[in-house]
C-alpha cells in the first residue's frame, strides 16, 4: 500500500497555516448539487434517484463494475452531488482497500482522503460522515487521527451504537481499555448487534458491567388540596 504521508502532511500544513482545504481538495460547489445526504429521502429524493440510478447501482456499491465508467469514476460522481452519501464513502474506502490505494484511484479527481475531508467539510455537524472518515484512517493504522474523528462523532452524535462502538474498538487498539470498555457498555445499552468488541474485552479480562446512571428524581409536586385527593385518602 503506498503511504498516504504525503496527503496527510499537505492537510496538516493547510489546517495550521489556516487555508483553505479546498485548495487542495477541491471546492463543495458543483453543477448538480451539493446536496445533503441527511436529507436525501425528504428534501432531496428525486436528486438521490437520479445520482443513484445511474452512478451508484449495486453493482457499483458493491465493487463489481461501474455502469458509464469506472467505479471510482462513478462514486466521485456520488459524492460530488452528495459528499455526505455514507454508503459511497465506505464504497470508495472497500475499493481503495481493496485495490491497496492510499493515494489516487483511477478515475477519481482527489486522493481518496479528500473525499472524506470534503465530506466532513461539508456537513461539520454530521456524525456519520466524521465517523465514515474516523474508519478510514483506523483501517488505514492512523489510529491517532482516527481517535479525535471518532470522540467528535460521538461528541455530535452520542446515541448512534455504531459511532460508539467504533470508537470503543480504537480505544481498545490503543490498549486504552477502560475508555474502550465505556463506550463498548454504551453501544451494546443502545443496541449494537455485534459481541466482537465484548469478546476482545472479555478476552483480556477487562470487560466489565458498568451501572446504568441513576434517573433523575421526579420533581417535587404541590399537595393537592383536601377536596382534590382521591376518595379514600
Amino acid at each position: 500500500m503506498r503511504s498516504n504521508t504525503a496527503l496527510a502532511a499537505a492537510l496538516l500544513m493547510l489546517a495550521s497555516a489556516g487555508l483553505h482545504a479546498e485548495n487542495f481538495c477541491g471546492n463543495i460547489t458543483n453543477p448538480f448539487g451539493p446536496y445533503d445526504y441527511r436529507k436525501a429521502k425528504t428534501e432531496y429524493s428525486h436528486e438521490l434517484y437520479l445520482v443513484e440510478s445511474t452512478h451508484f447501482t449495486s453493482e457499483i456499491e458493491n465493487g463489481i463494475k461501474g455502469r458509464s465508467g469506472s467505479l471510482a469514476n462513478e462514486i466521485d460522481y456520488t459524492l460530488r452531488a452528495f459528499p455526505n452519501h455514507i454508503r459511497a464513502l465506505a464504497s470508495l474506502d472497500r475499493l481503495a482497500f481493496k485495490e491497496k490505494e492510499t493515494n489516487m484511484l483511477n478515475g477519481s479527481r482527489w486522493p481518496v482522503e479528500c473525499y472524506f475531508e470534503r465530506a466532513v467539510r461539508f456537513a461539520p455537524d454530521d456524525g456519520a460522515a466524521r465517523s465514515a472518515y474516523a474508519t478510514y484512517l483506523f483501517r488505514r493504522g492512523q489510529l491517532d487521527k482516527a481517535l479525535t474523528m471518532f470522540r467528535e462523532a460521538a461528541r455530535i452524535t452520542p446515541d448512534d451504537a455504531t459511532v460508539n462502538y467504533n470508537l470503543g474498538l480504537a480505544y481498545f487498539n490503543a490498549k486504552n481499555y477502560s475508555e474502550a470498555n465505556v463506550y463498548a457498555q454504551k453501544a451494546y445499552k443502545l443496541g449494537f448487534p455485534l459481541p466482537a468488541l465484548k469478546n476482545k474485552l472479555v478476552g483480556v479480562g477487562k470487560w466489565q458491567e458498568l451501572p446504568d446512571a441513576p434517573a433523575p428524581a421526579p420533581a417535587p409536586q404541590a399537595a393537592l388540596p383536601e377536596a382534590a385527593k382521591p376518595a379514600g385518602q
